[in-house]
């Protein structure tokens, strides 16, 4: 950690919102230990809130969802500008376009060290969208490329996406490190008191997308009202229209008509929410590791997930949750029927994800591992 001691370090990313709820801990954490962290993102009111805490805050132009060259040069050119200004010592990148314009940044504006975080293996690369599919060779020799630049490393979420990065060649041993989540603040996120209410109240957490698994959720939720299970299902979180996955105005507008789902809209504060459900469920088709799972374990609120990368590093199937195949609603129909049958079941299972979060989730031990591979840039312990 001396190495990088009283030094300067941009934390990157395509949202404020992203590094306000997921990489807080890890700034607190840089700060504790003598390293200054400036956070560099388009705008959005999540920025204030980072500037409230006395982060220092830098905008940066970035379309998300787009492929047009010149709007990508611009945005390059503009983290660069900042790269030189700023001199850090080091970069972190989260999010694959931040990843990939801003590690060419970096390697331009001779930035010593750069990290990239691979919190998922994206749409592009696992997609099967026609768009998906033709980027895919593309965005995968410029990653392949750019991550074998000298002073650049990698930490991957779960063990199956640095395999898949190692098996394209985007990845090698000695540059990549392991670090399962950004982690959860088990402060915050703590066992809520008893529910008052025999309300059964089931929540799904994330952004309306079809990778998130929304549509085996919707269509689960109608099995089991056709079973004639009373159940509230709940879901907080908002369409994505930067993302060409997002749930639909008018897949919405019917959905919203059926009488058992309730749509939240994004939450700020999802320690209310969870504090109100009985089980928690994301049947994603690939995660990096999913922090609403984190949060919900935290929480003793047992979970139904899939059987798949991210989700699975959280949730042991038995132990403190079930895991179901990817794209089967009928199987997570099924899965929460089980548990929403059985409180003592939930009871244990709840008890159980709390324990392993604690465990092996805390992130504040997550931001120390992550501050231990700023520490072994060679570059770095260089520096007079």
């Amino acid at each position: 950690m001396e190495t990088i001691a009283h030094s300067r370090v941009l934390l990157v990313a395509n949202t404020a919102w992203y590094l306000y709820n997921f990489r807080r801990t890890l700034a607190h954490s840089m700060r504790l230990n003598g390293v200054e962290p400036v956070f560099v993102s388009p705008a959005g009111d999540h920025a204030k809130l980072l500037q409230k805490e006395g982060f220092r805050w830098i905008e940066f132009e970035l379309d998300r969802s787009g492929i047009n060259p010149l709007k990508e040069f611009r945005s390059c050119l503009r983290l660069y500008q900042i790269y030189r200004r700023e001199s850090p010592a080091l970069v972190h990148h989260f999010t694959i376009k931040c990843v990939l314009l801003g590690t060419l940044a970096a390697f331009a504006a001779r930035v010593p060290a750069t990290v990239n975080a691979i919190t998922g293996v994206g749409h592009f690369l696992t997609g099967e969208s026609k768009r998906a599919k033709l980027l895919r060779p593309i965005i995968s020799l410029t990653y392949a490329a750019l991550m074998r630049l000298p002073g650049v490393k990698l930490i991957f979420q779960n063990p199956d996406d640095l395999a898949v990065f190692k098996k394209m060649r985007i990845a090698s041993s000695h540059k990549s490190y392991l670090i399962r989540s950004s982690g959860v603040d088990t402060v915050k996120f703590s066992p809520p008191p008893a529910k008052i209410t025999q309300e059964l109240i089931v929540v799904f957490g994330g952004r309306l997308l079809s990778e998130k698994g929304i549509r085996e959720f919707l269509n689960a939720s109608s099995l089991l009202i056709e079973r004639g299970i009373n159940i509230s299902f709940r879901i907080a979180g908002d369409q994505d229209p930067g993302n060409p996955s997002s749930l639909s105005d008018e897949e919405l507008s019917v959905w919203k008509k059926q009488g058992w789902l309730t749509f939240m809209g994004h939450q700020d504060d999802m320690v209310e929410v969870l504090s109100e459900a009985d089980l928690v469920v994301l049947p994603s088709y690939r995660e990096g590791v999913p922090k609403i799972l984190l949060e919900a374990a935290a929480m003793e609120k047992p979970i139904v997930a899939t059987d798949v990368p991210g989700c699975r590093e959280i949730v042991e199937d038995g132990l403190n949750g079930r895991l179901v195949p990817a794209k089967n609603a009928v199987a997570l129909a099924d899965a929460i029927e089980e548990l929403i049958h059985n409180q003592a079941l939930r009871k244990k299972m709840g008890e159980a994800g709390r324990e392993k979060v604690i465990r092996e989730f805390d992130a504040t031990a997550v931001a120390k591992k992550t501050i231990e591979v700023y520490g072994s840039f060679a570059s770095l312990r260089n520096q007079p």
